[in-house]
Protein backbone atom coordinates (compact mmCIF):
# COMPACT_ATOMS: atom_id res chain seq x y z
CA UNK A 1 0.00 0.00 0.00
CA UNK A 2 2.78 2.37 1.01
CA UNK A 3 4.48 1.39 -2.49
CA UNK A 4 1.55 2.39 -4.06
CA UNK A 5 1.30 5.29 -3.01
CA UNK A 6 4.78 6.46 -3.51
CA UNK A 7 4.13 5.39 -7.09
CA UNK A 8 1.33 7.81 -7.39
CA UNK A 9 3.50 10.63 -5.65
CA UNK A 10 6.15 10.23 -8.48
CA UNK A 11 3.95 10.09 -11.43
CA UNK A 12 2.02 12.88 -10.17
CA UNK A 13 5.50 14.66 -9.59
CA UNK A 14 6.58 14.00 -13.46
CA UNK A 15 3.19 15.00 -14.66
CA UNK A 16 3.48 18.29 -12.93
CA UNK A 17 7.18 18.95 -14.04
CA UNK A 18 6.99 17.83 -17.59
CA UNK A 19 3.63 20.35 -17.84
CA UNK A 20 6.02 22.67 -16.36
CA UNK A 21 8.79 22.12 -18.60
CA UNK A 22 6.14 22.34 -21.94
CA UNK A 23 4.90 25.84 -20.59
CA UNK A 24 8.57 27.26 -20.24
CA UNK A 25 9.33 25.98 -23.71
CA UNK A 26 8.10 28.27 -26.39
CA UNK A 27 9.19 25.48 -29.18
CA UNK A 28 6.19 23.33 -27.91
CA UNK A 29 3.20 25.79 -27.98
CA UNK A 30 -0.10 24.50 -30.13
CA UNK A 31 1.42 27.36 -32.54
CA UNK A 32 4.64 26.58 -33.22
CA UNK A 33 4.26 23.07 -32.91
CA UNK A 34 1.67 22.97 -35.80
CA UNK A 35 4.31 25.20 -37.83
CA UNK A 36 7.61 23.46 -37.18
CA UNK A 37 5.46 20.10 -38.70
CA UNK A 38 4.42 21.66 -41.57
CA UNK A 39 8.29 22.90 -42.27
CA UNK A 40 9.47 19.47 -41.80
CA UNK A 41 6.52 18.58 -44.04
CA UNK A 42 7.00 20.82 -46.91
CA UNK A 43 10.90 19.84 -47.03
CA UNK A 44 10.55 15.93 -47.08
CA UNK A 45 8.10 16.84 -50.15
CA UNK A 46 10.55 19.15 -51.87
CA UNK A 47 12.98 16.21 -51.33
CA UNK A 48 11.08 14.02 -53.26
CA UNK A 49 10.20 15.98 -55.91
CA UNK A 50 13.26 16.29 -57.41
CA UNK A 51 13.25 20.80 -57.47
CA UNK A 52 16.90 21.87 -56.01
CA UNK A 53 15.20 25.45 -56.05
CA UNK A 54 12.12 24.35 -53.81
CA UNK A 55 13.95 21.94 -51.61
CA UNK A 56 17.00 25.27 -50.91
CA UNK A 57 13.79 27.05 -49.85
CA UNK A 58 12.05 24.63 -48.05
CA UNK A 59 15.66 23.91 -45.96
CA UNK A 60 15.99 27.53 -45.44
CA UNK A 61 13.29 27.90 -43.36
CA UNK A 62 14.35 25.05 -40.92
CA UNK A 63 17.98 25.21 -40.93
CA UNK A 64 17.64 28.54 -38.52
CA UNK A 65 15.09 26.88 -36.13
CA UNK A 66 15.91 25.74 -33.45
CA UNK A 67 11.98 24.44 -32.68
CA UNK A 68 13.07 21.80 -34.88
CA UNK A 69 14.96 19.09 -33.47
CA UNK A 70 12.02 19.36 -30.78
CA UNK A 71 9.89 17.02 -33.17
CA UNK A 72 12.49 15.58 -35.89
CA UNK A 73 16.20 14.94 -34.85
CA UNK A 74 17.24 14.87 -38.20
CA UNK A 75 15.61 17.42 -40.19
CA UNK A 76 18.12 20.31 -38.87
CA UNK A 77 21.05 18.42 -40.32
CA UNK A 78 19.60 17.84 -43.18
CA UNK A 79 18.53 21.37 -44.08
CA UNK A 80 21.55 22.79 -43.38
CA UNK A 81 23.23 20.56 -45.67
CA UNK A 82 20.89 21.31 -48.27
CA UNK A 83 21.09 25.15 -47.85
CA UNK A 84 25.00 25.25 -48.24
CA UNK A 85 25.40 22.24 -50.82
CA UNK A 86 22.31 23.45 -53.35
CA UNK A 87 23.31 27.23 -52.35
CA UNK A 88 26.29 27.16 -54.35
CA UNK A 89 24.66 24.68 -56.95
CA UNK A 90 22.09 27.04 -57.94
CA UNK A 91 23.97 29.85 -57.16
CA UNK A 92 26.76 29.01 -59.74
CA UNK A 93 23.84 28.06 -62.04
CA UNK A 94 22.74 31.50 -62.34
CA UNK A 95 25.92 32.69 -63.28
CA UNK A 96 26.44 30.65 -66.32
CA UNK A 97 23.20 32.18 -67.44
CA UNK A 98 23.70 35.22 -66.56
CA UNK A 99 21.49 35.96 -63.95
CA UNK A 100 23.89 37.77 -61.80
CA UNK A 101 22.10 40.09 -59.70
CA UNK A 102 18.46 40.73 -59.05
CA UNK A 103 16.37 43.14 -56.20
CA UNK A 104 14.04 39.68 -55.27
CA UNK A 105 14.74 37.45 -52.84
CA UNK A 106 15.05 33.78 -52.80
CA UNK A 107 12.31 32.03 -54.81
CA UNK A 108 11.03 28.80 -55.69
CA UNK A 109 10.61 28.62 -58.82
CA UNK A 110 13.92 29.16 -59.40
CA UNK A 111 14.35 32.63 -60.53
CA UNK A 112 16.76 33.61 -58.69
CA UNK A 113 20.16 35.58 -59.69
CA UNK A 114 23.67 34.34 -57.98
CA UNK A 115 23.96 36.99 -55.60
CA UNK A 116 20.96 36.14 -53.90
CA UNK A 117 21.78 32.52 -53.62
CA UNK A 118 25.11 33.07 -52.63
CA UNK A 119 23.84 36.02 -49.73
CA UNK A 120 21.27 33.76 -48.60
CA UNK A 121 24.35 31.02 -47.72
CA UNK A 122 26.16 33.80 -46.46
CA UNK A 123 28.90 33.48 -48.55
CA UNK A 124 29.22 37.25 -48.67
CA UNK A 125 32.60 37.15 -50.62
CA UNK A 126 31.24 35.32 -53.82
CA UNK A 127 28.37 37.33 -53.38
CA UNK A 128 30.85 40.49 -53.88
CA UNK A 129 32.39 38.71 -56.74
CA UNK A 130 28.92 38.36 -58.83
CA UNK A 131 28.11 42.34 -57.69
CA UNK A 132 31.02 43.30 -58.89
CA UNK A 133 30.95 41.34 -62.29
CA UNK A 134 26.95 42.81 -62.65
CA UNK A 135 28.71 46.22 -62.17
CA UNK A 136 31.35 46.05 -64.75
CA UNK A 137 28.27 44.89 -67.70
CA UNK A 138 26.04 48.16 -66.37
CA UNK A 139 28.89 50.44 -65.18
CA UNK A 140 27.05 53.60 -65.75
CA UNK A 141 23.66 52.00 -63.74
CA UNK A 142 23.54 54.22 -60.57
CA UNK A 143 20.96 52.17 -58.73
CA UNK A 144 22.89 48.75 -58.82
CA UNK A 145 25.95 51.15 -57.87
CA UNK A 146 24.13 51.85 -54.65
CA UNK A 147 22.65 48.80 -54.12
CA UNK A 148 26.19 47.43 -54.44
CA UNK A 149 27.67 50.20 -51.85
CA UNK A 150 25.18 49.18 -49.04
CA UNK A 151 25.52 45.41 -49.10
CA UNK A 152 26.73 45.11 -45.60
CA UNK A 153 23.57 47.02 -44.33
CA UNK A 154 21.53 43.59 -44.33
CA UNK A 155 24.74 41.50 -43.68
CA UNK A 156 25.37 40.11 -39.81
CA UNK A 157 28.86 38.45 -39.06
CA UNK A 158 29.56 35.97 -36.80
CA UNK A 159 28.53 35.86 -33.05
CA UNK A 160 31.12 37.17 -30.71
CA UNK A 161 31.60 33.60 -27.86
CA UNK A 162 32.36 36.38 -25.35
CA UNK A 163 29.36 38.65 -25.36
CA UNK A 164 26.72 36.49 -27.71
CA UNK A 165 26.70 39.77 -29.46
CA UNK A 166 26.61 39.66 -33.43
CA UNK A 167 28.91 41.56 -35.11
CA UNK A 168 28.50 43.55 -38.88
CA UNK A 169 29.56 42.27 -41.53
CA UNK A 170 32.14 44.44 -42.97
CA UNK A 171 33.20 43.60 -46.54
CA UNK A 172 37.25 43.55 -47.63
CA UNK A 173 38.38 46.73 -48.68
CA UNK A 174 39.24 45.72 -51.85
CA UNK A 175 35.80 45.85 -52.79
CA UNK A 176 34.92 49.12 -51.54
CA UNK A 177 38.64 50.11 -53.71
CA UNK A 178 36.71 48.11 -56.90
CA UNK A 179 33.61 50.31 -56.55
CA UNK A 180 35.40 53.62 -55.94
CA UNK A 181 37.52 52.81 -59.18
CA UNK A 182 33.67 52.76 -61.39
CA UNK A 183 32.69 55.91 -59.48
CA UNK A 184 35.82 57.51 -60.61
CA UNK A 185 35.34 56.66 -64.19
CA UNK A 186 32.02 57.48 -64.41
CA UNK A 187 32.36 60.97 -62.57
CA UNK A 188 35.20 61.46 -65.13
CA UNK A 189 33.58 60.64 -68.53
CA UNK A 190 30.82 62.71 -67.40
CA UNK A 191 33.21 65.96 -66.65
CA UNK A 192 35.15 65.90 -69.96
CA UNK A 193 31.28 65.53 -72.18
CA UNK A 194 30.53 68.65 -69.89
CA UNK A 195 33.31 70.38 -71.78
CA UNK A 196 31.64 69.55 -75.11
CA UNK A 197 28.70 71.14 -74.04
CA UNK A 198 30.18 74.12 -72.47
CA UNK A 199 31.95 75.07 -75.36
CA UNK A 200 28.48 76.83 -76.15
CA UNK A 201 28.20 79.08 -73.34
CA UNK A 202 30.18 81.99 -75.57
CA UNK A 203 27.69 81.86 -78.22
CA UNK A 204 24.07 83.57 -78.33
CA UNK A 205 22.07 83.61 -75.60
CA UNK A 206 19.73 80.96 -76.99
CA UNK A 207 22.94 78.54 -77.91
CA UNK A 208 24.04 79.50 -74.15
CA UNK A 209 21.30 78.42 -72.54
CA UNK A 210 21.08 75.30 -74.40
CA UNK A 211 24.65 74.62 -73.64
CA UNK A 212 23.98 75.62 -69.77
CA UNK A 213 21.33 72.78 -69.54
CA UNK A 214 23.51 69.88 -70.96
CA UNK A 215 26.53 71.31 -69.19
CA UNK A 216 24.62 71.35 -65.76
CA UNK A 217 23.21 68.02 -65.96
CA UNK A 218 26.05 66.80 -66.82
CA UNK A 219 27.82 67.86 -63.59
CA UNK A 220 25.26 67.12 -61.20
CA UNK A 221 25.32 63.37 -62.36
CA UNK A 222 29.24 63.95 -61.88
CA UNK A 223 28.61 64.70 -58.40
CA UNK A 224 26.65 62.06 -57.64
CA UNK A 225 29.43 60.02 -58.55
CA UNK A 226 31.89 61.69 -56.78
CA UNK A 227 30.25 61.39 -53.42
CA UNK A 228 31.60 58.02 -53.39
CA UNK A 229 35.39 59.20 -53.57
CA UNK A 230 37.66 60.32 -50.43
CA UNK A 231 37.42 64.19 -52.07
CA UNK A 232 33.73 64.08 -52.59
CA UNK A 233 32.52 66.33 -55.45
CA UNK A 234 34.76 69.25 -54.99
CA UNK A 235 36.04 69.38 -58.62
CA UNK A 236 32.19 69.29 -59.67
CA UNK A 237 31.66 72.05 -57.75
CA UNK A 238 34.22 74.08 -58.85
CA UNK A 239 33.50 73.57 -62.17
CA UNK A 240 29.99 75.18 -61.93
CA UNK A 241 31.38 78.30 -60.16
CA UNK A 242 33.98 78.26 -63.43
CA UNK A 243 30.79 78.22 -65.72
CA UNK A 244 28.87 80.75 -64.25
CA UNK A 245 31.93 83.41 -64.19
CA UNK A 246 32.34 83.04 -67.59
CA UNK A 247 28.45 83.60 -68.26
CA UNK A 248 29.08 86.85 -65.99
CA UNK A 249 31.48 88.24 -68.53
CA UNK A 250 29.05 87.77 -70.95
CA UNK A 251 27.76 91.68 -72.83
CA UNK A 252 23.69 90.29 -72.22
CA UNK A 253 22.87 89.87 -68.45
CA UNK A 254 19.62 91.07 -69.21
CA UNK A 255 19.25 86.99 -70.91
CA UNK A 256 22.22 85.07 -68.78
CA UNK A 257 22.21 86.20 -65.56
CA UNK A 258 19.82 84.05 -64.65
CA UNK A 259 22.33 81.02 -66.53
CA UNK A 260 24.95 81.82 -63.78
CA UNK A 261 22.70 81.90 -61.08
CA UNK A 262 22.03 78.36 -61.64
CA UNK A 263 25.42 76.93 -61.53
CA UNK A 264 26.45 79.61 -58.45
CA UNK A 265 23.13 77.56 -56.95
CA UNK A 266 24.80 74.01 -57.70
CA UNK A 267 28.01 74.67 -56.83
CA UNK A 268 26.83 76.04 -53.40
CA UNK A 269 28.54 79.42 -53.60
CA UNK A 270 27.79 82.69 -52.30
CA UNK A 271 27.55 84.29 -55.74
CA UNK A 272 24.65 82.94 -56.55
CA UNK A 273 23.22 85.15 -53.50
CA UNK A 274 24.80 88.12 -55.52
CA UNK A 275 23.25 87.21 -59.04
CA UNK A 276 20.10 87.09 -57.30
CA UNK A 277 20.05 90.84 -55.72
CA UNK A 278 21.47 91.91 -59.15
CA UNK A 279 18.24 89.80 -60.60
CA UNK A 280 15.70 91.66 -58.18
CA UNK A 281 17.50 95.09 -59.22
CA UNK A 282 17.36 94.39 -62.38
CA UNK A 283 13.61 93.86 -62.41
CA UNK A 284 12.85 96.60 -60.17
CA UNK A 285 14.57 98.72 -63.32
CA UNK A 286 12.64 97.28 -65.43
CA UNK A 287 9.28 97.98 -63.69
CA UNK A 288 10.10 101.57 -63.18
CA UNK A 289 11.27 102.09 -66.92
CA UNK A 290 7.97 100.50 -67.67
CA UNK A 291 5.66 102.35 -65.76
CA UNK A 292 7.48 105.39 -67.26
CA UNK A 293 6.53 104.03 -70.95
CA UNK A 294 2.84 103.78 -69.34
CA UNK A 295 2.62 106.69 -68.46
CA UNK A 296 3.98 108.70 -71.19
CA UNK A 297 1.89 106.63 -73.34
CA UNK A 298 -0.62 107.37 -71.36
CA UNK A 299 -0.35 111.31 -71.60
CA UNK A 300 0.35 111.21 -75.28
CA UNK A 301 -3.25 109.29 -75.47
CA UNK A 302 -4.61 111.81 -73.65
CA UNK A 303 -3.20 114.78 -75.59
CA UNK A 304 -4.53 113.01 -79.04
CA UNK A 305 -8.32 112.60 -77.35
CA UNK A 306 -8.36 116.05 -76.66
CA UNK A 307 -6.86 117.44 -79.91
CA UNK A 308 -9.62 114.80 -81.65
CA UNK A 309 -12.41 116.40 -79.23
CA UNK A 310 -11.15 119.73 -80.12
CA UNK A 311 -11.11 119.33 -83.57
CA UNK A 312 -14.39 117.22 -83.21
CA UNK A 313 -15.94 120.48 -81.36
CA UNK A 314 -14.95 122.88 -84.07
CA UNK A 315 -16.31 121.03 -86.89
CA UNK A 316 -19.87 120.55 -84.58
CA UNK A 317 -19.53 124.73 -84.66
CA UNK A 318 -18.73 125.26 -88.21
CA UNK A 319 -21.74 122.60 -89.65
CA UNK A 320 -24.38 124.64 -87.07
CA UNK A 321 -22.86 127.83 -88.21
CA UNK A 322 -23.54 127.14 -92.30
CA UNK A 323 -26.67 125.40 -91.49
CA UNK A 324 -28.06 128.33 -89.39
CA UNK A 325 -26.97 130.83 -92.22
CA UNK A 326 -28.57 128.68 -95.20
CA UNK A 327 -32.02 128.61 -93.31
CA UNK A 328 -31.32 132.43 -93.34
CA UNK A 329 -31.46 133.12 -96.97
Amino acid sequence: MVLFRMTCCALAIFAVTASSVRADDICLGDEEEKAAKAAIAAMSKAEKSGQPAELFVASRAIADDDCIDRFDKSAQARAKANVSKLGRELAKAAEVKGFLYSHEPVRADGRTSAFRYFEAIGDFNEANRVMLKALHAKSDDLTLFETAWGVDRSRRGPRDPKTGEIQPHVSPLAYHEELRHIASTNGDQLMKAEETDAKGLSGSAQEAMKASMGSLEKLMKASVWMKFLPNGDKSAKARAEQRGDTIMKRGDPMFTQGIAGRYYEFAESSKAKEVQAKQEEMGRAMGKTGENVKGAIMQKSEAEQKKFNDKKLTSKKSLVFSVTRFLRL
